[in-house]
């Protein structure tokens, strides 16, 4: 994980250009990786919808590489259990995490933090972005705002995506006690690091391989025409939360930025 105010900064300047989602330092999410009934484990990894699993919770920056990843919590925990157990946010919570100070996003405007990007399965706080609940008119703020996050959030999809296409291990449920499934996903993890930043390996994530957009418009990438079958990542629970009033007010000025400086002339097309 980035060590330095700079390398974080780097992160989100990298999400604003590629994602015009200004502030993120990261997108994140999670899937049970299922796996078969462990020996004399009761209905400790037993989840909520009736198989037995490990979780995976990960970070991803946006050039496809994971930041922080914690694999091997048991399926039974609430998924939000599983990320408040993790290092993450002990990290968070204890101020260890050398984020930039609060800055406007434009001159004049209220300080914001920076932020990580998720979906319903967290719980909307200082540091983490989600959606608004519920449907919304075409052209609302609130949907605007919708739109803008889910295209950061479209990173860690594709990361999913591609890792299941490429290491079949994470296609099929895993044969295996969880210490051992862990293991094997932790590697793959390492291993598409690994191929992502390495030059000589070009073929693993060829140009076509992630979804691309130009002004609005998206091209799917290859690995989705590879997802039918993918049986053992599983999307996380999306649970109801209660936030508390100042979170709301950041996701509220991110949400005002994007329809005045910060809206996309092609935005209202999708959204």
């Amino acid at each position: 994980m980035p060590s330095t105010q700079e390398e974080w900064r780097k992160i989100a300047y990298d999400y604003e250009q590629q994602w015009n989602f200004n502030h993120c330092v990261g997108s994140l999410d999670g899937k049970h990786i299922v796996i078969q009934s462990p020996m004399n484990s009761g209905s400790e990894f037993y989840n909520y919808k009736q198989y037995f699993s490990i979780v995976l919770m990960v970070l991803v920056d946006a050039n496809y590489c994971f930041l922080f990843v914690d694999c091997g919590s048991q399926g039974r925990l609430s998924d939000g259990a599983v990320f408040r157990n993790s290092e993450l946010y002990r990290r968070i919570e204890e101020n260890q995490i050398h984020f930039p100070p609060d800055e406007p996003l434009v001159e004049g405007g209220p300080p914001l933090p920076y932020v990580f990007v998720g979906d319903d399965a967290f719980g909307l706080s200082n540091r983490i972005m989600k959606p608004y609940p519920g449907l919304h008119d075409k052209g609302s703020k609130e949907r605007v705002f919708n739109y803008r996050l889910s295209r950061a959030r479209r990173v860690v999809e594709n990361v999913f995506g591609i890792m299941a296409s490429v290491f079949r291990v994470l296609r099929k449920p895993m044969l295996l006690q969880p210490d051992k499934a862990a293991l094997i996903t932790m590697t793959c993890a390492y291993l598409h690091n690994f191929l992502r930043k390495s030059k000589t390996s070009s073929n693993y994530t060829p140009l076509d391989a992630f979804d691309s957009e130009k002004e609005g418009e998206i091209t799917l990438g290859s690995w989705r025409q590879d997802s039918e079958g993918i049986s053992s990542l599983q999307p996380l629970r999306r649970m109801p939360r209660r936030s508390k009033p100042e979170a709301k007010n950041i996701r509220d000025n991110f949400r005002d930025f994007y329809v005045t400086d910060g809206k996309l002339e092609w935005q209202n097309r999708y959204c």
